[in-house]
Parts: structure tokens; C-alpha cells; sequence
């Protein structure tokens, strides 16, 4: 018997080199996946929401292989609320880990950038990437065969979704996106608060960090499906290909998210903390560049028009 067998194996992510091949975890107890890389060694430090960790990583590690001399790339990948409080107080506490670091580069959506510029952490900020909208997920070979967004009513059907207080704005594109395609399918839904969608759904709700919950929850058979970005999606049947299936909220064929007001969109901002430090200005003029656009693109996401 293999301890903590039912735990995805997420794969490692780093931007910069590893000297060393020696690892240490035990999962669930001391695994760490959203803070990446070495804060003593980095001279750059990159806080950013979650939801694109995946594409994020790829670009910070091309810009790493461009740009040696900044040693390593300290970046991490919470929901929002996790990185604000870490830049207003100056360290977190992992555990028994405590952190103290300073970010060079802020990405989040626009309305947490605004508050930053309000509260003078940044001076300005820029559209960089937009989602392609919502899917749902499902287990491979979708056992309760889950069609489109009107069969989450089936109380058989435990439906994932992010927390509405502690990530609160993709809760809201997740809701949102899920009462306009019910209601497309003649389930009327009053509003796309936490107590009109419990009237009509079977929910669990994740804790603090969907991007890693929402997977663990299907392949732990806690849930049947999950409401996720199309681009986390596409992330986990790359990686788990054996475990996890999309299916479209409208009921469509999937190959891409519908394009529709339906399904609501996110966008993603970037700016400076403070003069962005030595490496921060290299790093937001590279994340506008092609390269970093086909690297989005490549995961699921786009430039904004």
C-alpha cells in the first residue's frame, strides 16, 4: 500500500536552473506547488495570480534562458488575496517556513492592480492576457455522462466550484458563465450568488486555491465536475491525459470554449512594483512580446484585443 496514492503527481515548475537533483516532500503534509524557485539566489521576484501558472512558467524560464544573469526567478502563482497580503506585510509563513520577499513584476486582474495603484504599491498597469472562457471538467470517459450545463442539476452530480469568499473573482466568472448557460437551457437561476446556485446544484466548494482543488477534488472522487477556465483545463488533460475530459457549458462538440457573451472572459493585468527593480522593466517589456504571445496562446489564452 502506497501512502497518499489518491494525490495528483503535479509536475515540477521552475524558470530557473536547478543545481541539485536532491527533493524533499511529503505529501499532503509538506508540498509546496505555487512558490517557485530560489529567494535567496533570485534577482528577480514575480507575484501572479494562479489561473495561467502553467504559461507563466514557460515564459519566466524563456526569459530566464535570455537573461542567465539574473540567477534564478522567485515567483509565485496564489490567488490574488495571497500575494496582495504577502506585498503589504513582507513575508508569509509557509508552514513553518516564513518568507520574506518583495516583488518586482505584480499580474493580476485589473481591479486588484487598481486597488495596488490606489494604495501606491504600483504606478501604472497594462492589459497582457486574456482566458477564452469556462469549460467544464470532467473524469475521463465522463461516467455520469455530463453534457452541458443544465445536467448539474442532477443532485447525483457534485459540482466543483471555486470559494466565493477567499477567490472570490473567479468564483463570479464561474458562476456567471454557469447561470448564462443554464439558463440558455431552460434552467431559470435568480442570480449567481452562493445561495441561489446551492437552490439548484449540488456544490463543493474548494478552499483557497482552485487551479490545484479542482482536479484533486474529480480525481479524489469528491466531485463529478468541475467549472474551470478553459486554459486550466487544457492544462490538466495535457498533463493527466488519463484522468480528466473537457466538456463545453453550451453543450457543443469542444474543441475550443464558445464564443459568446455566455461565457464570461478574464483578463489579466501587469505592473511594476515600485521601479520594477533592475530585471522587473526587462520582464514587463518581454511579457508584450511575440514570444510570450504564442506561449499564451499555446496554453489557452490570448492578447486582449
Amino acid at each position: 500500500m502506497q501512502l497518499n496514492a489518491t494525490l495528483l503527481p503535479w509536475p515540477e515548475e521552475c524558470a530557473g536552473r536547478r543545481d541539485s537533483d536532491f527533493s524533499w516532500s511529503q505529501p499532503p503534509s509538506n508540498l509546496c506547488l505555487d512558490f517557485h524557485g530560489d529567494p535567496v539566489r533570485a534577482k528577480l521576484v514575480v507575484f501572479s495570480d494562479g489561473n495561467h501558472h502553467m504559461a507563466l512558467s514557460d515564459a519566466l524560464r524563456a526569459f530566464y534562458q535570455l537573461n542567465p544573469t539574473v540567477d534564478d526567478i522567485f515567483y509565485a502563482t496564489t490567488p490574488p488575496a495571497v500575494i496582495v497580503n504577502l506585498l503589504k506585510r513582507g513575508g508569509i509563513r509557509l508552514g513553518n517556513l516564513s518568507l520574506s520577499v518583495r516583488p518586482h513584476v505584480f499580474i493580476s486582474p485589473p481591479a486588484i492592480l487598481r486597488s495596488l495603484v490606489d494604495e501606491g504599491f504600483i504606478q501604472q498597469h497594462r492589459a497582457f492576457m486574456r482566458s477564452r472562457g469556462n469549460v467544464l471538467l470532467v473524469r475521463a470517459n465522463n461516467p455520469k455522462q455530463i453534457r452541458r450545463a443544465a445536467d448539474l442539476r442532477n443532485p447525483q452530480i457534485r459540482v466543483f466550484l471555486s470559494n466565493p469568499e477567499t477567490e472570490a473573482a473567479s468564483f463570479q466568472v464561474y458562476a456567471q458563465s454557469l447561470v448564462n448557460y443554464a439558463a440558455q437551457q431552460a434552467v431559470k437561476i435568480t442570480d449567481a450568488s452562493a445561495a441561489s446556485l446551492a437552490m439548484h446544484f449540488n456544490l463543493l466548494y474548494g478552499h483557497r486555491i482552485h487551479h490545484r482543488e479542482a482536479p484533486q477534488a474529480l480525481f479524489s472522487d469528491q466531485a463529478d465536475v468541475a467549472v474551470v477556465y478553459y486554459h486550466l483545463a487544457l492544462r490538466y488533460t495535457r498533463i493527466f491525459p488519463d484522468e480528466f475530459a473537457i466538456v463545453a457549458l453550451d453543450g457543443s462538440d469542444i474543441t475550443e470554449p464558445a464564443n459568446s457573451a455566455h461565457n464570461i472572459i478574464s483578463d489579466y493585468h501587469l505592473g511594476l512594483v515600485g521601479d520594477g527593480g533592475a530585471w522587473g522593466g526587462k520582464l514587463q517589456s518581454f511579457m508584450m512580446s511575440d514570444t510570450v504571445t504564442d506561449i499564451y496562446q499555446l496554453h489557452g489564452l490570448v492578447r486582449p484585443d
